[in-house]
């Protein structure tokens, strides 16, 4: 089964490439392809991607750059995003799925929650309001990070080391990743608080990479086709983030399955607080924003 699941999305890699290089290729040929810096955008894929990897999402630092530094047209950000990190983040999955053990009953279940999320979801999740969506996030993402670091200390019992769920937590799990997946639509990412999820449900911390990167990746290839035919993406951040990017996800997939899992227990609390606080600001921002337009 495992073997079908990787099959399933190295096609749908392949076909993802297939439809950016046939783009790519033909913008070159008639010379409209858009100014590049590549030591920046490789040095962007490599790194962000790297961290993307260890479960800090990349989306957020990599608007910051780009706006920062004005690499890419603030119109095509969002579509050069999901281009740019869609074969990486297609490479995490298969890594972390093919080395990681995970019960193939959760895993499926999981990824396919996530994916019905994302399609049936959407309509609904995209009419709630954002910046309370951003705030109760937020709160709840700190409050797993406090119990996670309590059983750290030992003032509470710790996270499981199981690599599967049955019963009402599998249910549980499935309904979380589900809603988690809707909650994409809103741009809030589905990797700190799928780490959460799966820790507060008992099961190990590593357990987490293959389910949060396969949801992710099982997503991306068809959504982000459609910024590849509307060209609302910008084709060198692409191919530079698609090359070094996917240079970062080995290097860091490799240190991370080597990593002891108290040591990986300390970075998913300290990712998982990380997005609580980048949670709250934004939903600040969006009051205060509010407050000076009314």
């Amino acid at each position: 089964m495992v073997k079908i699941l990787l099959g399933v999305l190295s096609c749908m890699g392949l076909w993802y490439l297939g439809v950016f290089i046939k783009d790519y290729r033909e913008f070159k040929k008639n010379n409209m392809l858009e100014k590049e810096n590549i030591v920046a955008l490789s040095s962007i894929g490599f790194i962000l991607c790297f961290f993307d990897t260890l479960g800090i999402g990349g989306f957020a630092p990599m608007t910051a750059l780009f706006k920062q530094f004005k690499l890419v047209n603030d119109r095509i950000i969002p579509g050069t995003l999901n281009a740019a990190m869609t074969i990486p983040i297609i490479v995490e999955a298969l890594i972390f799925i093919k080395d990681v053990k995970v019960d193939l009953i959760t895993l499926i279940s999981m990824l396919v929650a996530a994916t019905l999320g994302a399609i049936l979801g959407a309509g609904y999740v995209s009419k709630l309001n954002e910046k309370k969506v951003q705030l109760y996030m937020g709160i709840a993402l700190i409050v797993v990070a406090l119990i996670m670091l309590a059983g750290k200390l030992g003032i509470l019992p710790s996270g499981g080391d199981a690599v599967g769920l049955t019963g009402i937590k599998l249910v549980v799990a499935v309904i979380g990743n589900f809603i988690l997946g809707a909650l994409m639509t809103l741009g809030i990412g589905l990797y700190a608080p799928c780490m959460a999820l799966v820790y507060a449900l008992g099961l190990s911390p590593l357990v987490a990479f293959p389910i949060m990167m396969g949801s992710c990746a099982y997503l991306m290839p068809a959504a982000t086709a459609k910024f590849i035919r509307a060209g609302a993406y910008h084709r060198g951040a692409t191919l530079w983030g698609t090359i070094f990017g996917s240079l970062g996800v080995i290097v860091a997939a490799y240190l991370v399955k080597s990593l002891p899992i108290s040591i990986l227990t300390w970075i998913v609390i300290g990712v998982v607080l990380y997005t609580s606080l980048h949670l709250l600001k934004d939903s600040f921002s969006s009051d205060k924003k509010e407050t000076i337009n009314v």
